[in-house]
This record gives structure tokens, sequence and C-alpha cells, in this order.
């Protein structure tokens, strides 16, 4: 034996050199991390010595051999041992008290500490844990040794460690509790049970209370895949999007949202439960029409349905536009061109979206807040729970649902029908409604919207959803609304492009006159008059539409670049996952995971990619079949590079949507980027905007829907079918009210159609297409507005410092992502300004961060049920004013109901400076 060597009580021998490089890696390891325990003035010195003497240190971790790891465990063992001699398990009270049999105390301690921790208040006798979910994890915790607690919270701290929905006070609090009970600060029995008390929530449920609130932590067999659910699934998805897809081309539309058919869906089902139980038997297994009764996942398999496939086909209004006889009117788009293309778009998003589980679907910090709420509605219908004081409150989930669905059923009829003016509280504007200045700084419709009470409507509040998105996330999105909403007004008042003679936010294109721009002067045959183009205008866009692109420009590039560098690690695994189950097909992707939902849903046989993959090529193939076999003139090229360059944006952009739920779409810019490939061709430039639609929007609709069912614990294969037949009827369902409006419906889409068909949607791809595709964007950015293409690099440069910055300090820099940032610049250019922001700030800030942390277990009860009501009622309520009142021009004339409309603020027409008589801008000649 060497003589510099030490000898452990293995029997292990290692050099004196290797075993001081072991204790050297854990503690810069640890250091790294930003660990409390190993941040002191000795660690430091160790690894500032060893950083001299020994570089090649740093590289140890690169080292996959089997002796380092092994003396790394070892390494470890001791520090552990060292822990011990601190924290001695075997002379611990609640130990005792549950060897002797007697665990009345314990079990106090317990309640006693989860209404501390979860900050419940004084809730008397009620007991927390007598629901089956805390009953579970009181018994996991019996069985979950303090040095195991230890275990699974040192994992967490690596795990979480600059995770944006990981509470800082809980992560602050986990490091104490790693440290020892001397850093934790209290007595040893408090110490032992919140260690254990944190560790079983992280190992057995989730570290985030948001999912605790709508997930069970263990599984438990009910019926699933059942004949009503298919059913009643399906007739929903019939009827929700062929009235969806029928409506959408009215101005308001009528939408029957996935929220109103949830609670179609709930009686329906409790119906079926009358039925005799009449069914057959399928190889072994038998299929009933009542197989009893109705269950949550039940509920879960029709409303992932719904979900998908209730809604409006965002081809359908692109057909419109092809077809209509107002717009372009080409004669070859017929129903079966139609049918194919509605179809592979609809099933080209699905299959990419099922590839991309691993990065998305399976990993724990994919929170995905924004299907939150759609759980605990059908949890709060569906699942009868014990009745608990949580705050002194003790309604149940289902009765606060209803309450508060009959109180926003009710009240949504005063600001909508009884007093107009609360939902648009411009009460700045009526003290001088002809003032255009003051219209534009404090207006609710023509201006930047600064008002600190803009509205008594949910509707209004609702917009921005600020009960379901996480308070860093929404923080960050507004601080982006703010900025750019300053460089919105410097470059109004500076009149930068002409930007004065227009009005402020608005998205309608203009020409030199102030007139909407009317393409039918320099259009024959829907190709481009060169001379005609010269003698009317160049089009001109307001001041919020300029920083509405630009923003959306940066932000592609911005989000690219910064999640390619924060998380590149993620997004290189991910690939090397992908690419290891295409080598073997059979094999089981959640092997990889060991959240507890990921064990769970284990035990269901996985949908092996291949089917996705099958699915993606079959709605890609139709597709390009489809462009091929009619005379559409697009180059097949320039389809195939969408699909590689939507598909290269898409894996960073679903970072960002799995943990904030905001999602970014590249519709908008395929349309500049068929401009450039295919310039003059209209078709070219709407058909890739539908497919760039439809490879991130539409395919990040289905991942929602997956990881709605991975909480819910819906097998896979289930989903998949469910999905696949809710996108099968909505593509023949939404091809078919397409068909019906144009035979039925007459003068569809004329502005002055009587029953309001007026198009909308389909005037602005129209719009769009002769502007970036007739004109092309090469005339528009070269010589009206060539600073718009700076956007791109500009968003690049801003990201590199905080994606590296987010590397470096990923606990400091977690609350601050400048993609979201950049997403918020988008907010502008449309008819919505700060009026539609400043009070989701308010509720925001009240529910997601003061209640969430001061009443966390008011919060994880009420929170998502809350927000489900309240919507579920103005969704209710709006159909009903809608159909029984609007729709046949029933109104309530009266001040309360005129006064907001009564000035320029309303109008939208004001602009800054006075449009000259011979126009303003560029003059004929000097534009191109």
């Amino acid at each position: 034996m060497p003589t510099n060597a030490i000898v452990f009580n293995r029997g292990w021998c290692i050099s004196k050199t290797a075993w001081r490089s072991a204790w050297i890696a854990r503690y810069l390891a640890v250091y790294i991390s930003g660990s409390r325990q190993c941040d002191t003035p000795v660690a430091r010195v160790l690894i500032t010595l060893h950083y001299f003497q020994f570089p090649n240190i740093f590289l140890l971790s690169q080292i996959r051999t089997l002796w380092l790891g092994q003396v790394l465990d070892m390494v470890n063992d001791d520090y552990i041992n060292d822990k011990k001699t601190e924290v001695d398990v075997t002379t611990h009270s609640l130990e005792k008290q549950e060897s002797n049999g007697t665990d009345e105390v314990a079990r106090e301690k317990i309640v006693n500490r989860f209404k501390a921790m979860n900050k419940t208040g004084h809730t008397g006798d009620d007991d927390p844990l007598a629901d089956r979910a805390s009953e579970y994890l009181y018994k996991k915790l019996l069985e979950t040794s303090l040095e195991d607690s230890i275990t699974i919270l040192s994992k967490a701290l690596v795990d979480h460690h600059g995770d944006v929905n990981f509470d800082n006070d809980i992560y602050d609090k986990i490091q104490l509790m790693v440290s020892g009970p001397d850093a934790y600060g209290q007595d040893i029995d408090t110490y032992d049970l919140d260690c254990r008390l944190e560790a079983v929530v992280i190992k057995y449920h989730s570290p985030y209370p948001e999912v605790r609130a709508v997930t069970d932590p263990f599984d438990t067999d009910m019926p699933v895949e059942t004949i009503r659910a298919y059913i009643l699934g399906a007739i929903w998805v019939a009827v929700g999007s062929f009235i969806n897809e029928f409506f959408t081309f009215r101005q308001p539309a009528l939408s029957l949202g996935s929220t109103v058919i949830q609670l179609f869906l709930y009686p329906c089902g409790k119906f079926t439960e009358l039925l005799p139980d009449w069914g057959f038997t399928f190889m072994g297994t038998r299929y009933s029409i009542n197989p009893g009764p109705w269950s949550i996942k039940e509920q879960m398999l029709a409303t992932i349905m719904v979900n998908c496939g209730a809604q409006a086909s965002n081809w359908m209004s692109m057909t419109v536009t092809l077809r209509s006889k107002l717009f372009f009117g080409y004669e070859w788009v017929d129903f079966g061109f139609v049918w194919l293309m509605n179809f592979a778009s609809l099933f080209f998003g699905y299959g990419l979206a099922g590839v991309m589980r691993k990065l998305v679907i399976f990993p724990v910090k994919a929170v995905f807040p924004n299907v939150l709420p759609t759980l605990a509605l059908s949890r709060a219908l569906v699942v009868r729970e014990t009745k608990t004081s949580v705050n002194g409150w003790t309604i149940s989930r289902q009765k606060f649902f209803f309450l508060t669905f009959g109180i926003s059923f009710c009240y949504f009829w005063v600001p909508n029908f009884l007093f107009k003016a609360l939902s648009t509280f411009n009460w700045m504007t009526w003290i001088a409604p002809k003032n255009v200045t003051l219209a534009m700084a404090t207006g609710s419709f023509l201006g930047f919207g600064v008002n600190p009470l803009p509205t008594f409507d949910w509707a209004v509040v609702n917009y921005s959803a600020p009960l379901v998105y996480p308070f860093v996330a929404f923080m960050n999105k507004f601080i982006g609304v703010l900025l750019s909403g300053i460089i919105l007004v410097i470059l109004y008042w500076r009149n930068y492009k002409f930007t004065g003679y227009l009005p402020m936010n608005v998205n309608t294109v203009y020409d030199r006159y102030g007139k909407t721009y009317n393409v039918s002067k320099i259009v024959v045959n829907n190709q481009l008059v060169e001379e005609l183009y010269q003698n009317y205008s160049p089009p001109y866009m307001s001041a919020g539409n300029l920083v509405g692109k630009g923003g959306l420009w940066a932000v592609y590039t911005c989000t690219f670049v910064y999640i390619v560098i924060s998380e590149h690690k993620l997004l290189w695994e991910t690939l090397k996952k992908l690419a290891v189950s295409i080598r073997h097909p059979f094999r089981k992707s959640l092997e990889d995971f060991d959240d507890p939902h990921s064990r769970m849903m284990s035990r269901y046989p996985e949908v092996p990619d291949w089917w996705y993959i099958t699915v993606f090529l079959i709605g890609a193939g139709t597709g390009l079949a489809a462009i091929l076999a009619w005379p559409t003139t697009v180059p097949v090229w320039t389809v195939i590079m969408i699909f590689f360059f939507n598909i290269a944006m898409y894996m960073p952009t679903l970072v960002v949507m799995s943990r904030t739920g905001y999602s970014m779409g590249f519709g908008a810019f395929s349309v500049i980027l068929a401009g450039f490939m295919d310039p003059g061709n209209a078709v070219t430039n709407i058909i890739i905007r539908m497919w760039g639609y439809n490879i991130d929007d539409q395919s990040e609709t289905f991942i929602g829907d997956q990881k709605l069912a991975h909480y819910a614990k819906i097998p896979q294969r289930a989903t998949f079918r469910a999905q696949l037949l809710a996108t099968l009827i909505e593509s023949c369902c939404t091809a078919g009210a397409v068909e019906a409006l144009f035979s039925s419906v007459p003068n569809f889409c004329s502005p002055t159609q009587v029953d309001k068909f007026v198009c909308a949607f389909p005037r602005t791809v129209y719009s769009d297409a002769i502007m970036f595709g007739v004109i092309n964007p090469t005339r528009v950015l070269n010589t009206i507005y060539p600073a718009l293409k700076n956007a791109f690099w500009i968003g690049a440069v801003i990201a590199i410092p905080f994606g590296f910055a987010q590397l470096k300090w990923p606990q400091r820099m977690k609350g601050i992502n400048p993609a979201l940032m950049g997403y918020g610049t988008i907010f502008w250019g449309a008819t919505y300004n700060l009026t539609y922001y400043i009070p989701g700030v308010y509720m925001n800030y009240f529910f997601m961060y003061y209640i969430r942390r001061r009443y966390t277990g008011w919060w994880t009860k009420y929170n998502y049920i809350l927000t489900s009501g309240l919507s579920a009622g103005i969704a209710f309520a709006g159909i009903i004013i809608f159909a029984g009142l609007q729709y046949t021009n029933i109104n309530l004339p009266w001040w309360g109901n005129n006064v907001y409309a009564a000035g320029v603020d309303y109008a939208r027409t004001a602009s800054l400076l006075k449009i000259p008589a011979e126009g303003f801008g560029l003059k004929p000649g000097e534009f191109s």
C-alpha cells in the first residue's frame, strides 16, 4: 500500500491527492450551486488554493469513471455521517411515539405544523389531514426517515436551482434544513418534522402548491375510456367546433368556450348514471354504457377532447380569404382542397406536439400554469371532498364554484347591458370628451390607457388572466408592456415616420390621406400594378403597430438565443433522449423521469414516438399533396423551409410556455418570411401563414392538453386516441360550417351584411397578403420602415447577456426573463392598451403573490376555482346577452350606456396632427 494513501472503513484505498481532489470537488460543486453550508471562508480558501495548484480539478465533473464516482460517494457519506452526529434520528420523540404504537401526539404535531406551513390560520378542531391526499402523505411521512428527507431536499436544491416557479422562501428554508438544526433555528422535533413534510410533498406529490391544489399524490383505478365518455366528448366537439367556426366570422363573434362545455359535460355525464348497465365484452374487457358513477377521469377525457377539438380552425378563415369573391375569389378552392388542408394543418401540429413530450410534458419544472384552472374546475364538479376549514372558510370547492359562477353571471349584466360605462370606465375623458390629448393619454379605446381605475368588469380584468399566470411571469410581461409603451409615446409625439397623423394605437393600415388603405386601388386581378401603386400611396402604420411589429420580430430572436444559452443542457438532453427513442422505439420514455406524476404514469403503456412521427408525416404529406394537386402556384420548397424554421423556434418557445403559460406564436412572422421567399404571390403568403400558425400555436394547444392528461393520470394511449378522434371531428365540422356559410348567408363577408357576418379576420388576412405578399415586405422595409429590420439583431443582442447571467446566477436571475418582457411589446398595435392590463396587475399581485404567500391554504383550495367560476359566469351571461339581446338589437339607451362613447376616445380616429389636403408622407415617385 502506498505510504501517502488513506484507508476507509470499507476497505477502499485511495491516494491523499485524489482524496483531497474529491473533497475539493464536492466543496466546489456545492459552492457553485449556491448552497450556504459550504459558503464559508474555509471552503473559499480551499477552492482558491486548489484552483491555482490543481486547475484540472475543474475537469473532474466530466470524468465519468467508476472509481471516482465511488470516491465521491464515500466523501458524501462521510459528510452525511457528520450531519448524523448533529441530528440523531434514533432519539427523536416522534420515532419513539410511533414505535410504541401511540401516534396521536405525533399526528397532532404534524397537523399543527401542516397548518403553520400552509398558513391555514386558526381552524379550530378541523383536521387538515382528513382527506385522502393528506392522509396518504401522512403515511409517507411516517415511513420517511430524516436521513432520507435530507437526501431528497438536497436533490431538490439542485433540481430547482433557478426555477422561476419554485418559491424563494421555500428554497431558502430548504437550504437551512440541509445545513442542520442549528442553522434552521428550531428545536430538534420541529426541525425533523419540517424536513419530513417538505421532503414528502416533493417526493410524493409536487414541489409547487398550484399543482398540489389540483392533483392527487396517488392514482386511483376508475373508468376512463368508456363508451359514454367518447360519445359525450364527440358530441360536444362537433357542436362546439361547428358553432365556434360558424360565428367566428360575425362581429362581435359568439364563442362556446371549453369552460362552458365543461359545465354541460358534467350533467350529461351524471345523466348517464340513470341508463341501464348494457354492454358487451371484447378481448376480456367489458364495455358498458353505464359502468357506474361518472368519474373524474371520464370528465377529463371528454374535456381534453373538447379542449383540442371544439375550436374554430385557423385555416378556415384563410379559406374564406382565398375563396370569397370579395377577396381573391379563386374558383379552384373547392371543398376537397379545403378539407385536405384543414386535415393536414390540424394533424401536422398534433404529430409535432407528441414528439416534444420529453421536453415539456414529463419534466416536473414544466408546470403549465394555464391548464391548471381547467383541471381545478373538473375536480370541483366531480370529486367529492371532505369538509375542512381553511383560514376559517369551510365551503367546499364545488359550492364555491357555483357561488362565484352565480354572482359573476348576475353581475355581468350590470357593466355589459345595464351600465356599460362601468365596463370601459374611461371616466377621465368624460371631463373633456373632445380633448384629443386627454383621450390619448387616459382613454380606454384611442390611446395609452393610463387610468388607475379603468374597469368594473371581470371580462376586462380577466383579459390578462391574472389569477392563472405566476406573479413573476406576469410582472415580466407587464414591464415589457410599460417599457414599450413609453417608446410608443416618444415615437408618436416625435411624429416618427408620420405616425403623428394617424391614431396612436390601432392595427389598421392607412394611406397618405389618413384613410384605411384600399388595396383595390393598386391591384388588378390580384396582381400589383406599379403605376397604380405609385399614384396612390405606400402603406402607413400607427405608432402602436410599429412598436408591436418591431417587438414581435425582436422577441423571436430574443427567445431563441436566450433559451438556447440558458437552457442548452435541457435542449441537448431532450435531443439525445429523442435520438434514443428513435433508435429504441419500444423503450419507455418515462424511465428517465423520477417525479411523482411520471412515476404514477409509468404504470400505463406509453405512446411510442413513432406513432406521433407517423401522424406528423401524414399531416405534412397530405398538405404537400394538396398544394401540388391544386393550382396553388406555391413552391414546395417554401413550405419545407417554413417547416424547418418554425420547428427550430418551436423548442425554445415551448420551454417558455411550459414554465410561464405564455404562448408565443409565429404565424405573423411567417407572413414576412413568405413575402421574402416568394414575392408577389398572395397564395404562398396565406398558405405559409397557415403552416406557421399551426406548427406552434396549434401544437401548443395539443401539448397543453397532454400535460392536463399527465396531471389527471389519463393513460397516454387514451389521450392519443381521444385527441385524434376530436381532431378528425373538428376537421370535418369546421369545413362543413364554412360550406354552410357560403351557401346560406347572403352577402357573406360584405361590410354591410345584415347579420354582421363581416369576416373581420379574413379581411385582415387579405390585407396582409396584399401588403406582404403582393406588395412584398422588401418595399415596406427598405423604403418606408427600414429601422424595423434592426429588430431581429436587437432581440438577439439583448438576449445574450441575460442568457449568460442566467447561467452564472440562476437563483438571482430567475425572476428576470427578457423573452417575456419582449412578449409584452406585442401587446401594442391592436385596440388594447393599459386599460386591459392595469386591473390585472392589481389582481395578480393580490392573489398570486400576497394571498399565495400569506394564506397558502386558502389560495391552494380556492384560487383556481375562483377564476373558473368568474370566467364561466361571464361566458354564460355573454352568450345570453348576445343571442337574446344584441343579436336582436335590444338596447337600453340612457346616460350610463352612452357616456363612455360620447367623445373622441371611442371613435378611435383622432390624431395628434392634422392631415394636409395633399396628404402626408412620401410623395409619388419617392417610394418604390
